[in-house]
């Protein structure tokens, strides 16, 4: 009787685990169908490490954390920064953080793949330390992503304002005027931004509200100061052609002292560089010759 219960046993384990398999399968299937209007190519722009590795810590990863408890925590953490850096359609805030888990094992397995694979015999004593670096790796690939963006967007915002001011002049609303923006101006992070806002609107979300999602996922000042602007002069029913006008005399301007602040500290950025690289460089090709000169000369 033991060892028939203990094979009855053993054979309802297999079971439930197989059923258990077949349904995060099922899921997993039903999620990727979801997600196929990301393309691979989508994808590839964001770097060779999210490109492998997406297909594994969503598929392996992602469920774990999904039922990970205090989810909302780093949910709410990741949302506004993955909305910032426009990777809301390629990760999720679980995804995410399911990227940050894998990378602390993918690293390490990485190092050592190439460490035998080149026959470098790397040390390992460094795979604590790498696999910690790959848990940091994605924060700051992240941080980098939103400060490209946003400055992306505070260069395409002067012409796409101009844009929306001759549209409004024209007899255009504001929808409309954004509808010519999108056709006439260059690609950039702030078309796709006024692409989702028309997204919003079409489905039946007020104008105010849809200014105010944008200017949060951008994240930005100069966007949520254009965005209140808006939002004030569509509550009064003001006409907003003058005061786009204005906004765009602003943000040029506030470009142009941005591109001057910057051409003011490059100076400073380099004298580092000048002082400990190039000023030594000078100095061997101009005083060895010369203290050789010296040296032979005396002898």
């Amino acid at each position: 009787m033991l060892f028939i219960s203990s094979v009855i046993g053993f054979f309802m384990a297999v079971f439930i685990i197989m059923m258990t398999i077949f349904q995060e399968e099922d899921e997993y299937k039903a999620s990727e169908k979801l997600d196929d209007n990301v393309s691979k190519s989508e994808i590839a722009k964001h770097g060779v490490i999210l490109r492998y590795s997406r297909p594994f810590f969503k598929r392996y990863v992602s469920p774990v954390v999904a039922r990970m408890k205090g989810k909302d925590k780093y949910k709410d953490l990741y949302k506004r920064k993955l909305a910032s850096a426009g990777l809301t359609d390629i990760l999720k805030p679980e995804d995410f953080f399911a990227f940050k888990l894998f990378l602390i094992i993918g690293f390490p397995v990485l190092y050592v793949f190439l460490s035998e694979f080149s026959q470098a015999n790397w040390p390992y004593e460094y795979i604590p330390f790498i696999g910690i670096g790959g848990f940091f790796y994605p924060d700051i690939w992240l941080r980098g992503k939103i400060q490209a963006r946003q400055k992306n967007v505070i260069m395409a915002m002067p012409f796409v304002v101009d844009m929306l001011a001759l549209s409004v002049e024209a007899g255009l609303d504001f929808v409309a005027a954004m509808h010519k923006v999108i056709e006439k101006a260059k690609p950039s992070a702030l078309s796709d931004e006024f692409i989702i806002f028309l997204r919003e609107v079409k489905v039946g979300a007020a104008r105010a509200d849809g200014l105010r999602n944008m200017a949060w996922r951008i994240n930005l000042l100069q966007v949520s100061s254009f965005c209140a602007t808006l939002i004030a002069a569509d509550s009064v029913g003001a006409s907003i052609g003058p005061i786009l006008k204005s906004l765009s005399v602003e943000m040029r301007q506030k470009r142009s002292s941005e591109v001057e602040k910057a051409g003011a500290t490059a100076a400073t950025k380099i004298l580092f560089p000048m002082m400990f690289l190039i000023i030594p460089a000078v100095f061997l090709v101009v005083g060895v010759p010369l203290a050789l000169e010296m040296f032979f000369g005396e002898k």
